[in-house]
């Protein structure tokens, strides 16, 4: 979901100026009419229903969708705790959001521009029903407040993503600390890199150097993110790998049995995730258009190819197919094409599916086995892995010859924009570097962050509490009365 930036329309134009009409006795040339100004965009209600429909089927990916999904796959006695971890943090990220976050993300940073916008837009100031800010074609718009709280569902899932790296282990307290911490300082400078930019009218009367001058730093580097392959998929893995670690492993792991207590869960769960990421990947198109259809598509087709791929690769692996196993392929297939949605084209994707289906089986299985890590519902074998997959092949399903959109140069046809020459080394190389500056800064600093909560108050709960359970021992009740 790359995004355009945030930029307003002037008041609405003054009328065309009347003919001054000369007096009878004066000289007799009328005054020339004056020039018309350009009426301001404003926003079509097809646009702005589609968006309206996208935000809500976001929010169901997150509750109940994630919530059922990464309940199921724990065990009985931690089933309520994961619920109150998605729920809480989508709540606790919402109210940072309109505070600060969306500030932070989407305005100019000013000298830090490239890495971090600033608080102009705090609590925000200036945003009402009157404002709007720009999608992808040069004169068309949304209302602001729908852009808001579009990108605030996606500020919402991402940090939840992240507790089924150390589910069953972690303190309540000492993870709402971190996530507070993690989205300040990790998901909106990062979502400022990859989707600010200064937007399609801006490019229109300006050069092209001061169009990438103007925006993230990843943005800069011509790497393409539909609708958050970096900021959402790989940032959530990265952070959840380094939190598996940082915590150590659930006592009992490799010894306890510790099977999903529900998969009819977690398969609601994750049909649940499927519905709601067509508003996650269409609606990061801003507009109800062909793009939108071709998000669509690939989300239908991907997602099915990779559920498939790991179906099969665990049924020849392992002897048998598991509902498990065609749930993980299916998440694995929406992270993976979710970079990839409006610029990759169905055949592209239903490749990249295939792909992605089995690179993340084994990174779930053999890798995490061989590496001796606890990630407990596999966050990082799924979204970290299934998110660079995805971000790296985008550079090269996006290629017209092989079905794809093209990438859309903003700074021809008078801001308009129109596919430009696509070379495959060099955007396979923005998207490593995309990538890369992804995995640092969310890597580095959420080791940081973890290191400074459990100074501050501790990770992680007391060996006892964890045998017994966190539901009871950190909520004081149970999902299930027995």
């Amino acid at each position: 979901m790359k995004l355009g930036s945030v930029l307003r329309w002037g008041a609405p134009a003054l009328a065309a100026g009347l003919l001054v009409a000369a007096s009878a006795y004066a000289q007799d040339a009328a005054a020339p009419a004056a020039a018309a100004a350009p009426a301001a965009p404003t926003p079509n209600k097809g646009d702005t229903t589609w968006m309206l429909v996208s935000t809500v089927l976001v929010l169901l990916m997150t509750i109940p969708g994630l919530a059922l999904f990464y309940g199921g796959l724990v065990r009985t006695k931690n089933m309520l705790s994961v619920l109150m971890q998605v729920t809480v943090i989508a709540c606790m990220v919402m109210i940072i959001w309109v505070v600060y976050g969306y500030s932070l993300a989407f305005t100019d940073g000013g000298g830090l521009n490239s890495f971090v916008g600033g608080f102009s837009k705090a609590f925000l100031a200036g945003v009402d029903v009157t404002t709007t800010v720009e999608t992808f074609s040069r004169g068309v718009v949304i209302p602001e407040l729908v852009f808001v709280c579009f990108q605030m569902t996606f500020a919402a899932i991402t940090p939840a993503l992240i507790v089924g790296a150390f589910a069953e282990r972690i303190k309540f307290s000492a993870l709402l600390l971190f996530i507070a911490l993690w989205v300040t300082f990790i998901y909106f400078p990062i979502a400022h890199m990859v989707w600010w930019w200064p937007g399609p009218e801006f490019a229109s009367t300006n050069p092209a150097d001061a169009t990438v001058a103007g925006a993230g730093l990843s943005w800069s580097f011509g790497a393409i993110d539909f609708a958050g392959g970096t900021v959402v998929h790989i940032n959530a893995g990265i952070t959840a790998l380094v939190g598996a670690l940082v915590l150590g492993k659930r006592v009992g792991y490799g010894k306890d049995l510790m099977a999903p207590h529900s998969l009819t869960m977690t398969l609601i769960g994750a049909g649940l995730l499927w519905v709601g990421w067509f508003g996650f990947n269409a609606g990061s198109n801003l507009e109800a258009n062909g793009y939108a259809a071709l998000a669509m598509i690939n989300t239908f087709v991907a997602t099915a190819a990779a559920a498939l791929a790991w179906m099969f690769v665990e049924w020849m692996a392992k002897g048998h197919p598991s509902l498990l196993g065609v749930a993980s392929g299916a998440v694995a297939g929406l992270v993976a094409v979710t970079p990839a949605a409006g610029f990759a084209g169905p055949m592209g994707s239903v490749v990249l599916g295939l792909v992605v289906g089995v690179i993340c089986f084994v990174a779930c299985t053999s890798i995490k086995n061989a590496l001796g890590y606890d990630d407990s519902l596999d966050v990082f074998g799924v979204h970290g892995v299934g998110g660079i997959v995805g971000a790296i092949a985008t550079g090269i399903l996006v290629n017209p010859a092989l079905g794809g959109a093209g990438v859309v140069d903003y700074t021809l046809d008078g801001g308009a924009g129109t596919a430009g020459a696509y070379d495959l080394a060099t955007q396979v190389i923005a998207q490593c570097k995309g990538v890369l500056l992804t995995v640092v800064w969310s890597g580095v600093g959420s080791f940081i962050l973890y290191k400074i909560v459990d100074v501050l108050i501790g990770l992680r709960v007391t060996e006892e509490k964890e045998r017994e359970g966190l539901d009871i021992t950190e909520h004081g009740e149970r999902a299930y009365n027995m």
